[in-house]
């Protein structure tokens, strides 16, 4: 990771933005609490059931049927798994912009909850996320995602992790949390986001580790001590197994794109989807919508989608299609690894948006 010293401040980008009408993006921008009931308490309940479910099937276990229960139970984890690996990163990632809900305390609370079963660092994700909206994949300034990014395919541990579960990536969860609720800090970019000279900021990402770590662990403690053991696996771990379709859904983003460059269209990846990644994705594979207009909540990216689409690259359609383009330039990176994929651009005039107007809508400020 570079040096903090090489994360610069001083970024002077004027992005490039699609025309939409005033009046219909009025409306887009709109937060509604209807919506985010809907979809925050849809994603909660279809991971509260698909976990009952889980242990319902480990319950029926028996010397006799573990021929048989044995695959139910696997089967009920591995769709809990799946639920759950959209808990944390993707749910928190949009109810940090403030823009599910209309009422901000209770996008607050929600978030602290989808923050707590989903392991997730909900205090320091906001300012680097903020940041990352403003300098999107610029070298030097934006560190939460740089490029290019690679992918570990010949790696088991990579199949174990997306498929099953990788022991060694829990242990390094609760390796990191404990350093963060002593005050540690995990790498360079954390220490730029989260600077000593915000002593407040720091407190509370200290204190958001000590509570998710003394939580965890008593939630764990209380399982075992009322026999209940299994649900540790299924609450407590419920979102770091079967990652595979968190995996389809979220690498397309940024992989193989340009860095360094004003115009999200070059950096960022849109796709369609069906309706239960759409769901679990809360619509994040509209990333280019996203990062242009970072103020419209999650819902609403369909019809902004349809209102820009004629300024947007070819769009592919399904994860299907979207992931043979992937493959291929994963391909062409094996043989030149600083190749990027630049997809062909409409001839059309747009506007700017400087990066302080991004960082504002980001962090729902304006």
């Amino acid at each position: 990771m570079d040096n903090p010293a090489k994360f610069n401040k001083d970024a002077k980008i004027n992005w490039y933005r699609c025309q939409v009408d005033p009046q219909l993006m009025s409306e887009l921008m709109q937060c509604s609490d209807w919506q985010g009931f809907r979809q925050a308490g849809g994603h909660f309940g279809l991971w509260c059931l698909t976990g009952t479910l889980a242990y319902l099937a480990y319950q029926q276990i028996t010397a006799a049927n573990w021929p048989w229960a044995v695959p139910v139970l696997l089967a009920a984890l591995f769709a809990h798994g799946t639920v759950g690996g959209f808990l944390g990163g993707t749910a928190c990632h949009e109810l940090s912009h403030k823009t599910p809900f209309k009422t901000k305390s209770i996008n607050e609370f929600v978030l602290k909850v989808f923050a707590f079963f989903g392991w997730w660092d909900q205090v320091w994700f906001r300012p680097s996320h903020i940041r990352h909206h403003q300098v999107t994949v610029y070298k030097a300034y934006d560190g939460e995602v740089v490029l290019p990014q690679t992918m570990a395919f010949k790696d088991w541990r990579f199949w174990l992790a997306v498929l099953a579960w990788n022991p060694i990536n829990t242990w390094h969860v609760l390796k990191t949390y404990y350093r963060r609720a002593t005050g540690r800090l995990d790498n360079d970019w954390y220490e730029f986001v989260l600077p000593d000279s915000n002593a407040q900021l720091r407190r509370q990402h200290r204190n958001w580790a000590r509570f998710t770590l003394i939580g965890q662990l008593l939630l764990a403690a209380i399982f075992i001590a009322t026999g209940h053991w299994f649900l540790i696996v299924i609450v407590n771990l419920g979102t770091q197994y079967c990652g595979l379709l968190s995996l389809l859904c979220g690498s397309p983003q940024h992989f193989g794109l340009s860095p360094n460059v004003p115009d999200h269209r070059l950096s960022c990846r849109t796709y369609t989807a069906g309706w239960l990644p759409s769901f679990l994705y809360w619509n994040m594979q509209y990333h280019i919508e996203h990062h242009m207009f970072p103020a419209v909540p999650f819902f609403n990216l369909p019809r902004l989608h349809q209102a820009i689409a004629d300024d947007l690259p070819p769009t592919p359609h399904g994860l299907r299609a979207t992931w043979q383009g992937i493959l291929e330039i994963h391909r062409q990176q094996q043989f030149d690894p600083n190749y990027t994929f630049v997809p062909k651009l409409p001839q059309s005039a747009g506007t700017r948006a400087d990066d302080a107007l991004l960082e504002r809508e980001a962090a729902l400020a304006n």
